[in-house]
């Protein structure tokens, strides 16, 4: 049986000074950190019994999280990260298998550049609507965010991830009563098996939380980030409503830019990548997601019967249709299941997801009037999203439930 044990942690409280961040002195942090003393075993013997939900409470008691794992000097993972033989099978299948050239990078990288011209404005629109269509992924560049922000970015999250463990149990909960959290795995308690990922969250919109309730290793970071990607979700709900036929102001009229949530996802080094995955597969909720990740890779998306990687493009940012976009759009956009898998390199994998969410969550929800004719009727009822966003977070990452859920 897995057996947890989590004595106090000891450790000297250490300035937020950008040079603590050398190679150096992570290395010095990382020493520190295995003051935390974990013991992690796995015992397979069949007759025992494996009390899961007691092992998952220990573990997210620890405020520790997987970085601490980690630190703590393990060399396999504790069971409550081994997923089924079915989800196991399947990441097997599809590591091994080796895409032709041609359908290797099959996400699209769209230049949104030029935009004050028409007839570019026009070609671009048509390159967004049809990989909305198509995949519901694509990625952008050009698009106008100093690349010195989303570098700054990234560093502060690695940053705030990699502090001693005793200084980011300050934010370690599940509820948001801050608009500030430290946690592993949202759904932690509702899956069958967890992740291998911490997760930095936070409220952006319509408000962001108390200065000071951020911590400071990325609090500036993540203000400029913000304002940029709330500039660049503008946009870029101008252009999926164009490619509807739409207003393109409709999306913003009915709040989709005010109410904005990030998830800031640290991946570390899994010695067992094999048994665990990074995320298991899900569908985002929400209208829009603006995802900034690294160059380790991992985010697959789902394509036919297969899974295909979205490559890490130097300055891109990656954008995603949500489940409500998809019901908007009454099915002609795409909000596609996606997956990371856990991270074998050395070296973590950092993603920051910005989720554009409706300020009017009391409001009714369905497919665009405009969207509807005798040809093509509603695909999905009404409903309000308070009730939609209720479902997703009171149950396991496991595909596209929550549309079909909507479905008439």
């Amino acid at each position: 049986m897995l057996s947890i044990q989590f004595p106090l942690c000891i450790g000297n409280t250490h300035s937020h000074h950008r040079e603590y961040y050398s190679c150096h002195s992570k290395t010095v942090s990382q020493k520190r950190n295995k003051k935390i003393i974990m013991a992690a075993t796995i015992n397979d013997t069949a007759n025992q019994e494996y009390d899961r939900s007691k092992e998952v409470k220990q573990f997210d008691d620890s405020k520790i999280g997987v970085k601490g794992l980690i630190d703590s000097g393990i060399t396999s993972i504790p069971r409550i990260f081994i997923h089924p033989p079915e989800t196991l099978s399947d990441l097997k299948s599809k590591r091994s298998t080796r895409l032709p050239d041609s359908e290797s990078n099959l996400i699209p990288t769209i230049d949104i550049s030029g935009l004050e011209d028409s007839n570019r404005r026009s070609a671009v629109v048509d390159k967004v609507g049809r990989a909305c269509r198509e995949f519901g992924f694509f990625q952008v560049v050009n698009h106008g965010v100093p690349l010195e922000v989303l570098d700054r970015t990234i560093g502060g999250i690695k940053g705030f991830h990699e502090l001693p463990t005793e200084e980011k149990m300050r934010w370690y909960r599940r509820e948001m009563g801050s608009g500030v959290s430290f946690l592993s795995n949202v759904d932690l308690f509702h899956s069958k098996a967890a992740s291998w990922r911490d997760t930095l969250q936070m409220t952006l919109g319509p408000n962001l939380p108390e200065l000071e309730e951020i911590p400071e290793i990325c609090r500036n970071e993540l203000v400029d980030w913000n304002q940029c990607a709330k500039q660049l979700g503008e946009l870029l709900m101008e252009l999926l409503c164009e490619g509807l036929g739409l207003n393109a102001g409709k999306l913003k009229d009915l709040t989709f830019l005010d109410a904005r949530t990030m998830a800031a996802h640290y991946y570390p080094y899994c010695p067992q990548p094999d048994l665990t995955v990074g995320i298991m597969s899900h569908t985002d909720p929400g209208v829009l997601t603006v995802l900034l990740q690294d160059q380790i890779g991992g985010l697959q998306v789902k394509h036919g019967e297969g899974w295909v990687d979205v490559k890490p493009v130097p300055g891109a940012i990656v954008i995603n249709v949500g489940d409500i976009m998809q019901i908007l759009s009454n099915d002609e956009y795409k909000s596609n299941e996606h997956r990371v898998l856990a991270n074998g390199c050395h070296e973590p994998r950092i993603s920051i997801a910005i989720f554009f969410n409706p300020l009017k969550r009391d409001s009714l929800f369905g497919p665009f009037p405009e969207l509807i004719s005798p040809e093509k009727p509603a695909v999905y009822r009404e409903f309000i999203y308070t009730d939609y966003i209720k479902r997703f977070f009171t149950k396991e990452l496991d595909g596209k439930s929550l549309t079909n859920y909507y479905k008439l």
